[in-house]
């Protein structure tokens, strides 16, 4: 007989859910806004993968949660912290030595990964939203510019208006004066997804091979272009890039791994 197990992997923008079977076939997964609870939110995503995959909550043996909510899912039979969520989800995919660049809706995260798929080191910039999912929103909210226009508009883009803030609130100020002189938009557009790249390779320069994740990843392609562009290694986009740590997650649930919030 099949068990199952899931993932909730609960970010500050995004929670997200997956359901696996005991052999690791992926079933299912659902994402939804976090909003203000992230206890009901839980809940949601987790009854929407269970509905996809077509099982009931009563079948599934273990959950794993992980993110910055990661304490308030009831459910949860283990928590884990997000890094080795990351590490272990990007390994199901990568099975070799990579670095894994997240980047989420308040942070940014490089984690390298060893050959035996155990997280070696890494770094996450926590100073500033500049750089981050949140940064791409802001932007888009301030301009008035759906984020898939503002990506479509950047990818066609022939020339580059360079972003040099390192504050959102002083990039978003930035464009505007960039706008009122008149510069061409497709190229401040782009000027924006380059910053985002500059801010993860100021973190860390990517000397291996680079495996991309999170939402900003999954809805802006032109950042993957960018950085196939700006490093010389080979760039990974695995499947769903959005929900590897929730993945991670259950494969921690599936293999029973004790609650252990160490990094």
């Amino acid at each position: 007989m099949t068990t199952y197990f899931a993932g909730i992997d609960l970010g500050s923008a995004f929670t997200k859910a997956v359901v696996i079977s005991d052999d690791g076939t992926i079933l299912s997964s659902h994402l939804e806004r976090t909003g203000l609870s992230f206890e009901t939110n839980a809940q949601l995503v987790f009854d929407g993968a269970l509905q996809r995959a077509g099982i009931t909550q009563a079948q599934v043996k273990a959950v794993g949660a992980t993110g910055v909510g990661r304490r308030n899912c009831a459910f949860a039979t283990l928590v884990k912290p997000e890094i080795g969520c990351f590490a272990k989800g990007v390994y199901f995919h990568h099975r070799a030595h990579c670095v894994v660049v997240d980047i989420g809706g308040q942070d940014n995260k490089v984690i390298r990964v060893s050959q035996s798929g155990q997280q070696e080191y890494f770094k996450m910039n926590r100073k500033c939203a500049a750089g981050t999912g949140a940064f791409l929103e802001e932007i888009s909210f301030k301009l008035n510019v759906p984020q898939k226009e503002m990506n479509e508009r950047a990818s066609r883009a022939t020339k580059v208006v360079s972003i040099g803030s390192y504050c959102t609130v002083f990039s978003a100020t930035e464009i505007i004066h960039h706008i009122r002189e008149g510069k061409e938009i497709d190229a401040i557009f782009r000027g924006v997804y380059e910053s985002v790249v500059k801010r993860v390779l100021e973190m860390d320069p990517l000397a291996d091979t680079v495996v991309l994740a999170g939402g900003a990843i999954a809805n802006n392609s032109v950042l993957v272009d960018l950085f196939r562009e700006k490093v010389k290694v080979e760039v990974i986009v695995p499947p769903s890039p959005q929900t590897l740590g929730a993945l991670g997650a259950a494969l921690y649930a599936r293999d029973g791994s004790a609650s252990d919030e160490s990094e």
